[in-house]
């Protein structure tokens, strides 16, 4: 056996003997290729019996799962696939015929290379097409949410254009299973957030329904966001808590120099100089350490955060010594007030800009080269 096809579906019955039909055109073409195809099974109507009805037949193995409890989605049906899987090379393609099963052999082609964990089939790379897509409205969401789901993930999905597409080859020995929190129905993008993958690209048409209607719908959207919000934001909780941290460190600071009988001012100056420094460092261990590699060096990176964070300090300090003195607010609420708020402005500049990756084929200085180094060993995280 060189290739599992898994196919999670709900309610298809009347797609599967098509696809089942084509899959065996497609993969039997071009020499041959071994190959079996495991439905994983939500359905609420005759969907097993038809698939029953066809692995009787088919000349490819054919196995049913079918899950009463439908414990992670989609997502948890094509994980709960891979653990049934024969083969290591695992192929997941809905059952509706939206994504042409006569792609398989090129998806398979380009994965033999060795080269690769992951062999993407997109909409938007090369000659790639998402014609299929109901209408103007869903094709501008599909770009629009393909475009927030990339600059939310500026490391992971740089060589990705189609993030959001169920048609793609994997290696299953890539994948950490105890990493993955399944959710949802974009389980490729559950897979390229978790961690790093060597992938590639091949473009296709994104076909028409065969039969049924479209699964869509405002809940899916909410899972989506949902989903796409435990990712990133993940990382921003350690964000939060190095930043709930520094603002606890920047009130107290301002609560004992004015207790001293420092002017708030400077006491809110030297507050936030100390905890621009003191974050820094923190979310250098702890938040980005994963991205530290493909971003610019060390000192670059910090002369980014300081810059920004004094900008920031520059138009924060002015607004709470304005909440101090025409709205009356204590020196110490108007401090937290403006951190709230300054927290969401510097996890966005922090992750797009202090951390983006350098542009391909911009080699870095020799002395960056060795300052990067010198970043790289001192801060790669213990084991705690």
């Amino acid at each position: 056996m060189q290739l599992s096809i898994v196919v999670p579906t709900y309610n298809e019955a009347p797609n599967i003997a098509e696809l089942v039909r084509r899959v065996t055109a497609a993969v039997q073409s071009r020499g041959g290729l071994d190959a079996e195809i495991i439905f994983v099974d939500d359905s609420t109507d005759a969907t097993p019996d038809v698939i029953r009805e066809v692995a009787a037949s088919a000349s490819l193995p054919v196995r049913l799962i079918h899950r009463d409890r439908p414990v992670g989605g989609l997502g948890g049906a094509v994980m709960e696939g891979f653990a049934a899987a024969e083969t290591d090379a695992c192929l997941v393609m809905d059952a509706d015929l939206q994504h042409p099963p006569e792609e398989i052999p090129a998806l398979w082609h380009r994965y033999s290379r060795g080269d690769v964990d992951l062999v993407i089939a997109s909409r938007y790379a090369g000659g790639g097409t998402s014609g299929g897509l109901a209408d103007r409205t869903r094709v501008m969401v599909s770009k629009g949410s393909t475009a927030v789901t990339r600059a939310m993930f500026p490391i992971r999905l740089k060589d990705v254009s189609d993030p959001m597409t169920g048609f793609f080859l994997i290696d299953r020995r890539t994948i950490d299973s105890e990493q993955m929190r399944p959710r949802g129905f974009k389980i490729l993008l559950e897979i390229l957030a978790r961690r790093p993958m060597r992938v590639a690209e091949i473009p296709f048409d994104f076909a028409d329904r065969h039969a049924g209607e479209s699964k869509a719908s405002v809940r899916q959207g909410l899972h989506f966001l949902t989903q796409l919000t435990a990712l990133r934001f993940g990382k921003m909780s350690l964000f939060a808590v190095i930043g709930g941290l520094g603002a606890v460190a920047n009130v107290a600071i301002v609560w004992a120099l004015t207790y001293w009988g420092v002017d708030y001012i400077v006491a809110a100056i030297v507050a936030a100089e100390v905890t621009i420094i003191g974050n820094f460092l923190l979310q250098e261990r702890f938040v980005f350490q994963d991205m530290r590699e493909n971003a610019s060096g060390v000192w670059l990176r910090f002369a980014k955060s300081f810059s920004f964070n004094n900008a920031e300090a520059v138009i924060r300090i002015p607004i709470v010594a304005m909440m101090v003195s025409t709205g009356h607010i204590s020196a110490v609420v108007a401090t937290a007030i403006t951190l709230v708020v300054a927290f969401f402005l510097r996890f966005l500049f922090h992750s797009l800009v202090v951390y983006a990756p350098r542009k391909a084929g911009v080699e870095p200085s020799p002395a960056r080269r060795f300052v990067e180094e010198l970043d790289h060993e001192a801060m790669q995280p213990g084991e705690l």
